[in-house]
């Protein structure tokens, strides 16, 4: 019905990415080590990485998503990458 917005943190960057568990497809991911993601402090890394995955899931379609911060306290890097996904206009 909506897919995974699935959140994974280390200490050098952070990963997200859309799937569809059904299918058991990734239709939209975001990766750290990407030339605009990579020059930022961790904070504003995460942001730029919801709102590139937000960007990336409207050209896919999607537009609601489950957010799934895999263990993940909801704080600092995980919650700035879900603040920049609500700014990129994802719904969760």
């Amino acid at each position: 019905e909506r897919p995974r917005l699935s959140v994974f943190r280390s200490n050098r960057g952070v990963f997200a990415q859309l799937i569809d568990d059904r299918a058991g497809h990734t239709l939209a991911a975001v990766n750290w080590v990407e030339p605009d993601l990579r020059k930022l402090t961790a904070t504003e890394q995460a942001k730029k990485a919801g709102e590139l995955l937000a960007e990336r899931a409207k050209a896919a379609g999607i537009e609601t998503c489950v957010f799934d911060r895999g263990g993940y306290q909801y704080h600092g890097r995980v919650k700035a990458l879900a603040e920049g996904a609500r700014e990129g206009g994802l719904k969760f």
